[in-house]
């Protein structure tokens, strides 16, 4: 029987592989590049390109693609084959180092934000040699970076490498101080935790609003929801087990580390969590997970929905961001160790987390804010639009302590009795967990817990590494220029902390009364909207800060507003004509034949029996019938609503006209639409109600 050690990774050109197909220096040379970040000998990419056609022939592959992602969010590719046309009049299978570093694809079609136009087509793909290829579907993966012919990113590869490689300058510069020679980089690493809804394919077809917005639009609340928390680590069915076994198998043949699946808190929804890795590869895998889990899941009859609230009334789906430091030595930069505040290399790297997110909490913000995530943060299942951050009562007294210059006193580890003998003692960590703060500690990395289900991964740690990159760089500069490096390092934490404390906060972040204090004491921010949010990158420190580590330019950070928030005002009037269209073309006729039948009953109750009041029947063809007369009135306040858009001079008017009036029209036509299933029969009703959807997958 073949173990999953046998087949892990197979379809993945991955270190194994390269070792025993390329020559030696070639290998070395890509290792360099891979490990070090040095540039790629091109003289080396036929050598290359060679072996990994000749390793993707033998595993059944008949064609390449460069594999990339564009602003929308997915992925993107272009299919060639590796024939060749021989004399003889047949085929050859060939692929040369020029089409492994290079492609081609129309940049014209992409979401640019107007650095493409529509009669400028020509873009460019590049091979990122620090993410392994894969095979996918008989097509061999390269993964690459896509930029326009003028060199401009129109993807999110390229700005999250130039991240890491800012973030990789400064660490070691840091590091030097401390009289660290051994390291050579430092890269940040990442583990995506991705929560998902399966609901039952047959019943998702008869929905419009999942097939066209991938979240009901519509739907009252069914009797039980997750009150009794039952779902939350319950047994997992046999369907859902049987489609996790299936997606398992998937992901590690691609070399994906899944590692650990539940079923979360709401009825339907489930996570899938893998080891950390190295950010971009992280990044190329939670998109590979993503795809694979919405393929495998119409293998078995089921549809996977990656929308951050596809059901109101129930938890929403988030993506929990485990994001640390680590050298090529392999020394995590966010380990206290036993004695935190005798580790001032440590001290100093928290320090920077600590002032990176209190200087950038709207970077932060932002770099998560969509349509479908404004449903779901600040909403008890999720963080508050508020960013703040968690570090436990030890490393705050640690920090506390160096602020007012008092010795510290580290307490003694509690070890926990539970009061049977049989079951072991267990140590107490230092640190609680907090499920409501934004930006959480989690013993040697941080949680960063607003991050929305079907979000690229690359957006938000573009900003995490961006802004800990500037606090390094500030640091450096100022410890490079001091005489005596003990004092000025003991006076730069504690000058920090003393500034930046307001960020950090331990206790229940959904409280109204912390959201009050952070707004109107700390002075924090709270964009609470996707139109709130974005209008703060272009915001002078923001730009100043991502162009001087060049991360962007300003073409591109004015290109990246524009296309997220035109993918914004898209989503929402997509979503608006869905509703005018099921509320006219299904929910009113719907309610309609169930009038007329309990009109039609009454009045054969009252040809057989003469002088009935018919109570009942009244009663209820007037509440429906007003209900029908509110649901079209609604509808037509909706319509006007989305056709007032168009008289938007921009796409910034347009969002604000959304967040404004359109958001609020929606609300207004779901109630009535919602009432009226309440007391419409259930064999009249035009689609497959929350009940069937959340507890359908038996």
């Amino acid at each position: 029987m073949q173990t999953v050690s046998d087949y892990f990774g197979c379809l993945v050109f991955d270190d194994r592989v390269m070792k025993a197909k390329l020559p030696s220096a070639v290998y070395n040379s890509l290792r360099k590049t891979i490990d070090e970040g040095e540039r790629l000998n091109s003289d080396l990419a036929n050598a290359v390109a060679d072996a990994m056609k000749d390793w993707a022939v033998s595993h059944g592959a008949t064609h390449f693609t460069h594999w990339f992602q564009p602003l929308t969010g997915i992925t993107a590719e272009k299919h060639d084959s590796f024939i060749t046309p021989s004399p003889d009049g047949g085929v050859i299978m060939e692929f040369s180092g020029k089409e492994l570093i290079k492609g081609e694809p129309d940049a014209s079609s992409f979401p640019s934000g107007g650095l493409r136009a529509t009669f400028e087509a020509r873009g460019y793909t590049a091979w990122d040699p620090t993410s392994y290829a894969f095979i996918k579907d008989k097509t061999l993966c390269i993964p690459t970076a896509f930029c326009s012919y003028c060199g401009e990113a129109l993807d999110k590869k390229t700005p999250l490498l130039r991240s890491m490689q800012a973030l990789n300058k400064q660490a070691m510069r840091i590091l030097r101080l401390f009289g660290n020679t051994d390291v050579k980089c430092v890269h940040t690493s990442v583990g995506p935790e991705q929560e998902y809804f399966l609901v039952d394919k047959a019943l998702y077809e008869k929905r419009k609003d999942l097939m066209f917005c991938g979240r009901t639009l519509f739907g009252a609340k069914p009797p039980k929801g997750q009150e009794l928390d039952d779902h939350y680590f319950g047994v997992i069915k046999p369907r859902v087990a049987a489609y996790m076994a299936d997606l398992n198998e998937e992901l590690w043949k691609l070399g994906i580390l899944a590692k650990t699946e539940h079923n979360e808190v709401a009825p339907a929804q489930h996570e899938l969590a893998p080891i950390y890795t190295t950010t971009n590869i992280a990044a190329d895998h939670n998109q590979l997970t993503m795809e694979m889990m919405q393929k495998v899941a119409a293998r078995h009859g089921l549809v996977c929905l990656l929308h951050e609230k596809p059901f109101a009334g129930v938890n929403g789906s988030g993506k929990h961001n485990n994001w640390s430091i680590t050298t090529d030595t392999g020394v995590n930069l966010l380990t206290p160790g036993e004695t935190p505040y005798e580790n001032a290399q440590f001290l100093l790297f928290l320090c920077a987390v600590i002032q990176a997110v209190d200087d950038y909490q709207d970077l932060l913000r932002l770099s998560v804010a969509t349509a479908g995530n404004d449903h779901r943060l600040g909403a008890n299942e999720a963080p508050p639009a508020v960013v703040s951050m968690f570090l436990g009562d030890e490393l705050t007294s640690v920090l506390d302590a160096i602020e007012s210059e008092k010795p510290y006193s580290a307490a003694e580890k509690t070890v926990l009795r539970l009061g049977a003998h049989v079951l072991p003692k267990l140590t107490r960590d230092t640190t609680d967990r907090n499920r409501t703060s934004p930006f959480a500690f989690t013993g040697n990395k941080f949680e960063f817990r607003m991050l929305g289900s079907s979000n690229s991964i690359s957006c938000a740690n573009i900003m995490i590494n961006a802004s800990v990159a500037e606090s390094l760089c500030q640091y450096a500069d100022i410890l490079e220029k001091a005489e005596h490096f003990e004092a000025a390092l003991h006076d730069l934490i504690r000058e920090t902390v003393h500034k930046h404390k307001r960020i950090i906060f331990n206790g229940n972040g959904y409280d109204e009364k912390w959201i009050k204090e952070a707004t109107e004491v700390r002075g924090l921010l709270n964009l609470r909207t996707t139109p709130d949010a974005l209008p703060r990158i272009l915001d002078k420190k923001n730009v100043d800060m991502l162009t001087s580590h060049k991360i962007y330019s300003e073409a591109e950070i004015r290109a990246r507003y524009e296309t997220s928030l035109e993918n914004y005002c898209k989503t929402v009037n997509i979503e608006a004509l869905t509703m005018v269209d099921m509320a006219r073309k299904e929910i009113v006729p719907a309610i309609e034949s169930y009038t007329k039948a309990i009109a039609e009953a009454c009045n054969a109750k009252t040809v057989a029996v003469p002088g009935l009041s018919c109570k009942y029947e009244k009663a209820e063809i007037t509440k429906l019938s007003a209900l029908v007369d509110e649901i079209y009135s609604a509808t037509a306040k909706l319509e006007e609503a989305v056709i007032e858009l168009r008289s938007a001079e921009n796409v910034t008017e347009e969002s604000v006209m959304i967040r404004d009036v359109v958001l609020q029209r929606m609300a207004e036509l779901r109630v009535v639409c919602d009432e009226a299933e309440t007391l419409t029969a259930e064999s009249y009703w035009p689609f497959p109600t929350y009940c069937d959807l959340l507890f359908g997958v038996h």
